[in-house]
């Protein structure tokens, strides 16, 4: 018996965005020629990374989700649950029946971080009140684009939630690479270009905030457990990557905390 060609099933009518009720979108285009910002901040870049940022948060800081605040700036980490959670780490790893060749570095880092957490908190203390709005909610390297030493694009935005401007003004400037692939005085260098370029596109920024940009940076790095963790929660994400991430965030964390009266001394002078 010969069958013909059956209809093919109706489809549903499409469901309109607009219908929905107001829903948050993320347009995407694609940019050519271009190259991330992570561990390449040199040069011009540095500058560059300033103005767009500070554009960025000044328009931001217009977002009616929520207006500029100050809050105490030793809120910006949790140092008390810091520690409670490597004290977890080092548990689990104690307990894990082989380490690797990372794991047991990983276990190491994990006891220093835990010791010097005292440190960190008394870092914390130190900081003013600093501005809280809502941000971009994640500048780290990968998310910035350059096309030579000019801001192509900055993707990946999250939504609209308030956060330590500091915190993001460190996310990238305090980018691991790009603190140990330079000098200390080249990186110091660089990061007051990228804060005075800042100040130029967001005349309205406090001086506190950008002074102590790298203190939060480096308290924030120190606090988190990430990637140090890895290997005992998301085993399958491992990779030769990641566990180089992991050995440059902690070596330039404990660089930063080590310089940060001379970083903002220095800071502090050219803002002046």
């Amino acid at each position: 018996m010969l069958v013909g060609p059956q209809p093919l099933p109706r489809r549903p009518h499409p469901k309109f965005i607009e219908t929905q009720g107001r829903l948050p979108m993320s347009l995407w285009s694609y940019v050519p020629h271009t190259e991330t910002a992570e561990g390449g901040l040199t040069g011009a870049r540095w500058a560059a990374v300033g103005t767009a940022m500070g554009r960025l948060h000044s328009r931001l800081a217009a977002h009616p989700a929520a207006a500029p605040t100050l809050e105490p700036g030793a809120a910006v980490c949790d140092v008390a649950a810091s520690r409670d959670r490597f004290e977890h780490l080092i548990h689990a790893y104690k307990h894990m029946p082989r380490l690797g060749e990372f794991e047991t570095w990983a276990l190491q880092a994990a006891r220093e971080r835990q010791a010097i957490l005292g440190d960190v908190e008394r870092a914390l203390t130190l900081l003013p009140q600093l501005t809280v709005q809502v941000l971009h909610g994640d500048t780290a390297g990968p998310n910035v684009l350059f096309k030579d030493s000019e801001i192509a694009a900055i993707v990946d935005f999250r939504p609209a939630a308030p956060g330590y401007l500091a915190w993001e003004i460190a996310r990238l400037g305090c980018d691991p690479k790009s603190v140990l692939d330079n000098s200390a005085e080249s990186w110091l260098t660089g990061y007051t270009d990228l804060t005075l370029a800042y100040r130029d596109a967001n005349p309205k920024a406090s001086v506190d905030d950008l002074v102590s940009s790298p203190r939060v940076g480096c308290a924030a790095m120190l606090c988190s457990a990430f990637p140090l963790s890895v290997p005992v929660e998301r085993p399958h994400i491992l990779d030769a990557a990641m566990e180089a991430y992991g050995r440059v965030r902690h070596e330039a964390a404990l660089m930063l905390l080590d310089r940060l009266p001379v970083m903002e001394e220095a800071l502090r002078d050219a803002l002046r």
